[in-house]
């Protein structure tokens, strides 16, 4: 099996109640749509665009862990269905929230460690139900 030429990763975070227990979920697509990674993670009490960052945070964790699988001209695109949290990180919005620039900092620090450019873009909750699936299961889970 040769190099990943497209890592296409869709992410979600979630809150239930906002701040309220939360989760994260990641599911990851390869050049040929086939899944090659999806998980759901338990992140405490936490707000919906913390859940947002934390969930790409981890995408991008997983492309580091990963980043041998992957072709020299790998094509990299993030997919979020939270505009603000996606507004954010392509400088279209700026941050007020200290926090919520703190995690945009681990982004880009993340970002560096990788050394390949990566693309975000805003999808609809509908076109980010696998990750959203993860966000779900994990909150679901008992412990």
């Amino acid at each position: 099996m040769g190099k990943i030429q497209k890592l296409n990763v869709f992410t979600d975070g979630g809150a239930r109640g906002n701040p309220g227990p939360a989760a994260i979920g990641v599911f990851i697509r390869d050049d040929r749509d086939a899944e090659i990674a999806g998980f759901g993670k338990k992140i405490g009490v936490s707000t919906n665009n913390v859940a947002e960052y934390k969930a790409v945070i981890a995408g991008l964790f997983w492309t580091l862990e990963n980043k041998e699988k992957l072709s020299e001209d790998v094509k990299i695109d993030f997919f979020l269905d939270s505009n603000l949290v996606c507004s954010q990180i392509t400088g279209l919005f700026k941050i007020k929230n200290s926090q919520l620039r703190n995690l945009l900092f681990q982004v880009r620090q993340m970002e560096a460690e990788i050394g390949i450019p990566i693309n975000y873009s805003y999808v609809s909750r509908e076109k980010n139900r696998q990750a959203d699936k993860y966000v779900n299961l994990a909150l679901d889970r008992e412990t």
